[in-house]
């Protein structure tokens, strides 16, 4: 049989857990090679086991993704060995602190703009020359809810994926007569690690798990995936286009 995404390769950020650990899986079951970073490399090896197991490839790369130089490095890399990107999922992110915007800490404040906005333009600005090498390049980024609904003290997380859309949206009308379409990713209230530091109160077990959720990336990342500029949402019953 062949696989939806059979000789593809494909950058997930923040990969080493949660829903950046579930999208290089169900990625890589679908034949993507996936090129994974995230801090920690003990998580990224836990991954590679993962991947292996689902008879798919990966190259760990452990980065700080607010090391912008590394970023550029990354992008040469990935030039050296496949001249391309295919895919690219911009799934690394903060909470920060929930507190009134007045009350915001400045170095809290600039490490959530570092890691939710200014690492994925400068993901933009790196690998933009290799998605548009691919026959069909495709960049998903995983936002939230939050850019839209704006609740008391989780300002600089819900400012932060405003932008975050904000942009995509203009990289993606940039791209209208290209063969790279970007678009959201909207995952919604998911059994990870931030949503338990947000809500420590909930019962997880009623949030469906990151697996479940991430499958729904797999085809925003699909050639055949023509829209451009949208907010997609994941649901029980299936993607939906919320924006």
């Amino acid at each position: 049989m062949t696989r939806r995404l059979e000789g593809r390769v494909a950058l997930v950020t923040g990969a080493s857990r949660g829903l950046g650990a579930s999208a290089a899986i169900a990625l890589a079951r679908e034949g993507a090679h996936i090129i994974a970073t995230a801090r920690t490399e003990g998580g990224l090896t836990e991954l590679d086991d993962e991947i292996k197991k689902v008879g798919g490839s990966a190259t760990l790369v452990p980065v700080d993704i607010k090391d912008f130089p590394a970023i550029d490095r990354l992008g040469a890399a990935i030039f050296d060995r496949w001249k391309k990107l295919d895919i690219l999922v911009g799934n690394a992110g903060v909470l920060g602190k929930l507190t009134p915007v007045a009350h915001a800490d400045p170095k809290m404040w600039d490490e959530v703009m570092a890691v939710n906005v200014t690492a994925n333009y400068r993901l933009i600005r790196s690998m933009d020359p290799l998605l548009r090498q691919s026959d069909a390049g495709r960049a998903v980024f995983v936002t939230s809810g939050l850019a839209h609904k704006c609740w008391a003290y989780w300002g600089p997380y819900s400012i932060s994926k405003a932008a975050l859309e904000a942009m995509v949206k203009t990289y993606a009308a940039e791209n209208a007569t290209t063969a790279v379409r970007a678009n959201c990713f909207s995952p919604g209230a998911t059994r990870t690690d931030m949503r338990a530091r947000a809500m420590p109160g909930e019962d997880p077990m009623t949030l469906p798990h990151p697996d479940e959720v991430a499958a729904q990336i797999v085809p925003m990342c699909e050639a055949s995936f023509s829209d451009n500029g949208g907010v997609w949402k994941y649901a029980p019953e299936g993607l939906f286009k919320q924006f």
